[in-house]
């Protein structure tokens, strides 16, 4: 335990955007991932909407990775480590709404299991493990998600049961806005968003707009800020004992994917070089005839 001062760290942006069917969802995503990379072939876009991604193939070269039914988290986590082992920038997951309520996806697999709330144990961590893959990844990460209109029934004052509509949810389990950079909702279908999360500060209490590549060139200058992975890695690679190098590693802990194997790979060149010391209790004495001592040798 270490109190330090704050600093700004470059981090992996997750940006999420939601809405209804046909508001331009995908579409948006595409010009964000490319304000983002300016580069194409360095997006992979992961497809659960029956190949609706070909709409859009006018728009450049991008990779697409189709994912058909079942829609179970373990096979998004599959679909995403394949993109990251290709060597991906910027990967679109269209969208996560199957994972939570699809052929295959927590709540078909949830009434497989009985229904009953203590089922959720079974399926809780598969969900976390997929939310895992998205928040630990080492590319930048853009989801999209439907929304529905949601309803709650109530009792009036006078006994009788009434309808209220709340507003627009997600089709996702609640709390998914909390691990994301960025959250942009569709206000309409003429493509307006206005940002319901953001911690960059530049989108919030804006007035709503059109998403465009210029929008991704600016979450991408703002992720570009403070220290870099490159940074972490030389202090790293610096680090002359092991708790130096927990210390580091326990400062970015929204890193630790990335940076696991560089902590791991300097903590056997430390233990390799300790081993080439020779430690005390195996230094051999030998008599000095003259002064009837011991010397080192």
């Amino acid at each position: 335990m270490k109190l330090q001062q704050a600093k700004r760290h470059q981090v992996k942006l997750r940006i999420g955007l939601s809405g209804p069917s046909g508001f331009g969802k995908s579409f948006s995503a595409l010009l964000l991932a490319y304000g983002m990379t300016n580069d194409w072939k360095k997006i992979a876009l992961i497809d659960t909407e029956n190949n609706s991604a070909s709409l859009y193939s006018h728009l450049g070269n991008f990779n697409v990775l189709s994912l058909d039914e079942p829609f179970t988290p373990e096979r998004y986590i599959k679909a995403i480590q394949l993109c990251e082992q290709a060597d991906m920038s910027v990967i679109i997951i269209d969208s996560i709404s199957h994972e939570w309520q699809s052929k295959g996806g927590c709540l078909e697999i949830h009434e497989q299991l009985g229904g009953r709330f203590q089922d959720w144990a079974k399926v809780t961590p598969r969900h976390n493990a997929f939310l895992d893959a998205i928040i630990l990844s080492k590319c930048h990460v853009i989801t999209t998600s439907r929304r529905k209109v949601d309803y709650s029934i109530d009792k009036g004052s006078d006994g009788k049961t009434k309808v209220s509509k709340l507003g627009m949810k997600e089709i996702t389990r609640e709390g998914f806005e909390y691990e994301l950079t960025v959250n942009f909702e569709f206000l309409n279908d003429n493509h307006l968003v206005s940002a319901s999360k953001d911690r960059t500060g530049l989108f919030a209490g804006k007035p709503e707009f059109i998403i465009n590549s210029s929008t991704g060139k600016k979450l991408i200058d703002w992720c570009n800020e403070g220290i870099s992975i490159e940074q972490i890695k030389n202090e790293i690679n610096s680090c002359t004992t092991e708790e130096s190098l927990k210390l580091i590693y326990a400062q970015y802990p929204h890193l630790s994917k990335e940076l696991y194997p560089i902590v791991v790979a300097r903590k056997e060149e430390l233990d390799n070089l300790s081993s080439q010391v020779i430690p005390n209790e195996q230094i051999i004495q030998q008599p000095n005839p003259q002064e009837n001592e011991f010397s080192i040798k």
